[in-house]
């Protein structure tokens, strides 16, 4: 691992002071953001009896909400929203069970990603699945198949955030390696959810629980999986081998600025400016959007526009020669196969 550059370190020490949480914003964006969200979900319920697709509109603005609510985990997690680390970890332990986010797993699992981001040599945390094309290229015909399903666009934020959030994080297997924690807390997770779905289909029915609470679910699980894929999966991000890489520069390159409409800010909680998040992970989502404001040149760094963001889904190997991300149709184009690929041909 090499030092970042004196110019990204001294941006990290500058935003030392905008660190400090404040526990009354931290209980008003919270109040502004759950409140609603039962509101909506009321009258999505309500709505039913004049016809479902009626009921349908309001999904969007819930699963908005949903979304906004899973980013103040985040920070609950990043023990940035509040002062307290107390209040941090119960209030994200609570929402865990709104997000069906095992709350001590996610964090601890999340926290690897961010202490290794753009890490070529340790993939595989928290992260989206990313080859490289002379790994891809070395692949069987099988496994390059099942990648290239991975990373369809269909698997990738529809189905993939489906399986991820519903199925997966109740039992996530193979991923448990934290010890007992991790563990008490996804069945302690399990446990609220069942709780919490038993009273709800005591008061509306099963139905009308999964009209109203499905579609919420997967929408707001298929923005969160494109949010993150967005931050991290653009033409010109950061990876590096470890003899290389440093998590300053990390932080600041492999991370982008996805510069979204302003209520399109307000329901993913600021978490596009994501290279801000990287670069210091303490400063709560309420105070980055000071950041940009009093060091405006840090706003064009990664910066990518919501039209942008839309050509990124065509990228899924990173190239190490051109160092960023390529398509499968720019790899085939100008890659050639590997010695290891070229011994393996020979030697059948």
């Amino acid at each position: 691992m090499t030092q970042g550059t004196p110019e990204i370190r001294a941006s990290a020490q500058l935003l030392a002071r905008y660190r400090e949480a404040d526990s009354a914003r931290g209980v008003l964006e919270l109040v502004i953001t759950a409140v609603p969200l039962c509101v909506i979900w009321a009258l999505i319920w309500a709505a039913l009896d004049h016809g479902y697709w009626f009921a349908l509109l309001l999904e969007v603005p819930a699963a908005g909400l949903l979304v906004r609510l899973f980013m103040i985990q985040h920070d609950c997690g990043h023990g940035s929203f509040f002062r307290g680390r107390v209040a941090n970890d119960w209030v994200g332990r609570a929402i865990g069970v709104m997000t069906l986010t095992p709350y001590d797993y996610w964090r601890q699992n999340h926290a690897r990603h961010h202490a290794n981001s753009g890490n070529l040599d340790h993939r595989g945390s928290g992260d989206i699945d990313t080859l490289t094309v002379r790994e891809f290229r070395d692949q069987s015909r099988w496994r390059r198949m099942l990648y290239r399903l991975y990373r369809h666009p269909i698997v990738m934020f529809g189905v993939g955030p489906t399986y991820l959030f519903i199925l997966k994080h109740r039992l996530p297997v193979g991923l448990m390696r934290g010890g007992w924690k991790p563990w008490l807390s996804t069945m302690g997770t399990n446990v609220a959810i069942a709780i919490l779905v038993a009273v709800m289909i005591r008061l509306v029915g099963y139905g009308p629980l999964l009209l109203v609470h499905l579609p919420i679910v997967v929408l707001a699980a298929s923005i969160g999986v494109w949010l993150f894929y967005v931050q991290h999966q653009f033409e010109h991000t950061y990876w590096s081998h470890d003899e290389t890489w440093n998590f300053h520069d990390a932080a600041l390159h492999g991370s982008s600025h996805y510069q979204l409409p302003a209520v399109l800010r307000w329901f993913t909680a600021n978490i596009g400016v994501h290279h801000i998040h990287h670069l210091s992970s303490r400063i709560p989502c309420y105070r980055l959007p000071d950041v940009l404001r009093d060091h405006p040149q840090l706003a064009g760094v990664g910066r990518i526009t919501l039209l942008q963001s839309l050509r990124t889904v065509r990228l899924t190997l990173w190239d190490e020669e051109r160092l960023q991300l390529v398509s499968f149709g720019e790899a085939a184009l100008t890659s050639t196969a590997s010695p290891t690929a070229v011994a393996s041909r020979r030697g059948r």
